[in-house]
């Protein structure tokens, strides 16, 4: 099905790399303006260059997303940029992963609290929009119980069970809200990249039980974050979709 978010206005927080940057890039083609966020300069400048260079409106900031303040800043700069919002995808992740004090505090930070306070901030410019619409990027491993990541999991939880009250209480506003819980997702430089390369055992198990024989990619996510954006899914509200291949199912 071809999409067509022709002059629509899209945020994507974390938008420089990896999926982030795929869910960037998939909107600008559909004909969409796009603003993104991220922290390092230098792959936010390439990825906005990427987005210009599709003919639409291109907009990039640094932000740091635990930062509060930055965070509604930001999509203030945002809307003024693009005009508007229609479509907010948070994505940032804080990759807080261990079950101590600073992997709590980055996850809580950027993964769930980023997400509250953009959409927060986005809530104006989303009411005056027609169709508008929230997308949070999540991961399976909200689903089940982690010892390797058990804060990671957790907060990745919290954004599974938002997703639901968010939807409940922005459905009279008439704004859908939906998530996205990727799998195991391999890009260059990315930590799966990483891992394969290094020859760490943890790839191998992962791609042993993932039923599709393989990762997946930055674009398999972003083609359902548009299908969730678009008028196809303009009776879906409060979804949680896994995309992974199957790897739930050998959880």
């Amino acid at each position: 099905m071809p999409f067509d978010f022709m002059n629509k206005r899209v945020v994507v927080t974390g938008g420089s790399r990896g999926i982030g940057r795929a869910i960037a890039l998939g909107f600008a083609a559909a004909g969409a303006h796009v603003s993104i966020c991220a922290r390092g300069a230098a792959a936010l400048e390439a990825t906005r260059a990427e987005i210009a260079a599709l003919g639409v409106t291109a907009h990039a900031a640094p932000c740091d997303l635990a930062d509060g303040p930055a965070v509604t800043r930001y999509v203030g700069e945002a809307a003024a940029a693009l005009g508007g919002i229609d479509v907010l995808v948070n994505n940032a992740s804080g990759f807080g992963m261990g079950d101590d004090e600073a992997g709590w505090a980055a996850g809580l930070a950027v993964d769930v609290m980023a997400m509250v306070r953009a959409s927060h901030a986005a809530l104006p410019h989303l009411e005056a929009a027609a169709g508008s619409s929230v997308i949070h990027i999540a991961s399976i491993s909200g689903y089940k119980p982690s010892t390797r990541a058990p804060a990671y999991a957790a907060v990745k939880a919290a954004m599974l069970n938002y997703t639901t009250s968010q939807a409940a209480m922005w459905a009279p506003r008439r704004i859908r809200v939906n998530c996205i819980a990727p799998g195991s997702v391999e890009f260059a430089g990315g930590t799966w990249e990483q891992r394969r390369l290094a020859n760490d055992p943890l790839y191998g198990r992962i791609l042993q039980g993932i039923p599709f024989g393989r990762l997946g990619t930055p674009e398999e996510i972003a083609d359902v974050a548009l299908f969730l954006a678009s008028p196809y899914a303009r009776w879906v509200t409060g979804q949680s979709i896994a995309v992974d291949g199957g790897q739930l199912l050998g959880a």
